[in-house]
């Protein structure tokens, strides 16, 4: 019997909370309940302390949200532009297009280019982050400017490692979706929860955590306003899309995470 069968049926561990994670044990509130990651070879301390830091750590970030949006809704009314006519039909018609072809999915082409878009945005202002590696990591601000109020829990350093955390694997947890959704139409689901949906919803959270931080990255390089309010607004408009090609996704009830 291995060491995972014999702790498979502790209590003390969220059955297949592993499955529809995001693999960022660093920042997983749950860690302490995780067999997978009991099994690894990490080892962070008192898990129980860390899993409540990490709990602590996406509240605040989350708190970002709503706020980030609400700007962006302002700027676009101010500019003109209509942020929920996504053109969903016109994305539709599109894609019928090309049905009978082997071509790639608009939510795959949106957060495929998406890597892209950040990439660039990083060497294009590769000049921001050219300080002393020990300055970065010891400041909240790589301007050496004073903090915004209250938000030195969330620091620019921790804004970057979450875009760059999920940057790729929205797009790859969609490709999956999409996939898993093309099998399940030939599959009888009896009800069970769609694998698809449950990829999705990881994808999503991503989007959700990325819009967060790069609203926070837009209050310490106001300068950089237009270029990263372009880049919410992608995400915004991928994120709105995914919505409404897997309406049930949000619903989808991950073990651990979605629970009581």
């Amino acid at each position: 019997m291995t060491l995972f069968d014999k702790n498979s049926d502790n209590s003390k561990y969220i059955p297949g909370i592993y499955n529809y994670c995001d693999r960022w044990c660093e920042r997983c509130a749950f860690t302490s309940r995780c067999l997978n990651f009991e099994m690894s070879e990490e080892k962070f301390g008192d898990l129980e302390s860390v899993d409540i830091s990490n709990e602590a750590f996406w509240k605040k970030l989350g708190e970002t949200l709503d706020e980030t949006l609400n700007m962006l809704r302002e700027m676009a009314e101010e500019q003109g532009i209509d942020l929920d006519s996504l053109d969903i039909e016109e994305d539709e018609k599109f894609q019928r297009r090309f049905d009978k072809k082997n071509v790639v999915h608009i939510l795959s082409h949106m957060s495929k280019a998406y890597i892209t878009i950040v990439d660039d945005w990083f060497d294009s202002n590769a000049y921001l982050f050219e300080q002393n590696e020990d300055q970065i990591h010891t400041n909240s601000s790589l301007y050496e400017i004073p903090s915004p109020p209250q938000e030195d829990t969330v620091t620019v350093i921790d804004s970057i490692e979450v875009i760059r955390w999920y940057q790729h694997q929205i797009y790859v947890k969609l490709k999956r979706a999409l996939h898993s959704a093309q099998d399940e139409q030939f599959e009888i689901l009896n009800g069970f929860a769609k694998d698809s949906d449950g990829s999705t919803k990881v994808a999503l959270i991503g989007m959700d955590r990325s819009i967060s931080a790069w609203g926070k990255i837009l209050k310490y390089f106001s300068d950089q306003k237009k270029n990263i309010i372009g880049i919410i607004t992608h995400l915004e408009r991928l994120r709105k899309r995914t919505e409404n090609e897997f309406p049930d996704a949000r619903a989808f009830v991950r073990p651990g995470f979605d629970e009581n």
